[in-house]
């Protein structure tokens, strides 16, 4: 039905999808573990913000489970090399991931306060490290990862985990943190009340504010200080999978290629700005529902402000520019993207509706009465 290309373009657009979610149904639960131990005040608000993601943190998981899935089987050379390249990276981020399942499950089994306080601050590890580290992630896309491929398509590495983190990619991560902490916020005014609710408002303000003034700041220096990759020949899009059948030059400001291109396109970042201010003025006008719905669009801007910027690179390279992956030469055969393709139209509305059902069954506001009252029930 879709020519090569085509599907090779439809799977950029799907896992962009799925990232999306990601940001926003991981993303808010993520928030609202890493903010636990400075909203709630004591033992009992504390379990009211752990109640209110509890039914929803292991669903939302999917988003990033399937994502990684899909880079899977999409872009196997992708995945391959990003797992090989960034293997401590990757670790880091399970690591903390670790500390969600255990913490809720046995945060609280038992009452002695440090025992609790423990896990609260494991928590807040497994809400706060992964949205640093993939932010990281992302910044080190841009300036590109140090690898490259022999003839033989092998691949070598000449960095350090160290070599990660430069002022640029902390910079990243650091934007990506603030945008998990604004949409973590916005979901606490939404579900729960009283103290707790303004406590998470002023937060929301807080971090949706230094959200809008990093993101320009990420943006100037992706203009301005990290060198972009062009692709000068070769990579036809129908064509078959080799990296190294293309040239690829490095110059400053080509990751705004696509934005000078098609101009229309820079409504995608602007929509951060939307979101925001849709966020505020939910919130000052004591309507939490559009703060979520704000918070919700802005982090879906971040992400697509940044996939747009990248296409149609997957993973640069700074050794070798022209053994970069890309959308068009390191993905599967045409008869694997178009399975794929069929089994994503008919089961994702599935995944969805449900979710959306949970969401519906679950609705309504956490409150510290029904958390004293359902004391050994609860998280």
């Amino acid at each position: 039905m879709f020519d090569y290309a085509t599907l090779k373009f439809l799977w950029w657009i799907i896992v962009v999808v799925l990232l999306v979610g990601f940001s926003i149904m991981d993303g808010f639960d993520m928030g609202v573990g890493a903010l636990l131990p400075f909203i709630g005040r004591n033992d009992t608000e504390r379990r009211v913000l752990i109640n209110s993601i509890g039914p929803h943190w292991e669903g939302n998981q999917v988003w990033f489970i399937t994502a990684g899935g899909a880079v899977f089987a999409a872009w196997p050379m992708v995945y391959a090399t990003a797992f090989s390249g960034f293997y401590v990276a990757m670790l880091l981020v399970l690591w903390s991931l670790f500390f969600r399942p255990v913490g809720f499950d046995y945060r609280s089994k038992l009452e002695n306060p440090t025992w609790r306080k423990f896990w609260d601050w494991g928590l807040f590890v497994g809400g706060g490290v992964p949205p640093l580290v993939f932010g990281v992630a992302f910044g080190n896309l841009f300036e590109g990862a140090a690898f490259r491929f022999d003839r033989e398509m092998h691949s070598s590495f000449s960095f350090t985990v160290l070599d990660l983190f430069t002022p640029f990619t902390l910079t990243a991560g650091v934007l990506s943190l603030f945008m998990i902490l604004f949409h973590g916020a916005t979901y606490l005014v939404l579900r729960t009340e009283g103290e707790i609710a303004k406590r998470s408002t002023r937060a929301a303000f807080l971090f949706g504010s230094l959200l809008a003034i990093l993101f320009p700041v990420a943006g100037y220096a992706v203009a301005h200080g990290v060198q972009g990759y062009r692709i000068v020949s070769g990579d036809a899009p129908g064509g078959v999978s080799n990296p190294l059948a293309k040239t690829v030059v490095r110059a400053t400001g080509a990751w705004l290629d696509n934005f000078a291109a098609h101009p229309a396109l820079w409504i995608v970042p602007a929509l951060l700005y939307a979101g925001i201010l849709l966020s505020f003025l939910s919130l000052l006008t004591r309507r939490p529902l559009g703060g979520f719905v704000g918070s919700a669009l802005a982090s879906a801007a971040v992400v697509s402000t940044a996939a747009i910027s990248l296409f149609p690179f997957l993973l640069p390279s700074s050794l070798d520019p022209s053994s970069s992956l890309t959308v068009w030469d390191a993905v599967s055969s045409r008869l694997t993207l178009e399975i794929m393709f069929w089994a994503a139209i008919i089961l994702t509305p599935v995944v969805m509706a449900y979710t959306g059902w949970c969401y519906r069954v679950m609705r309504g506001k956490v409150t510290m009465a029904h958390v004293l009252e359902q004391d050994h029930t609860l998280y």
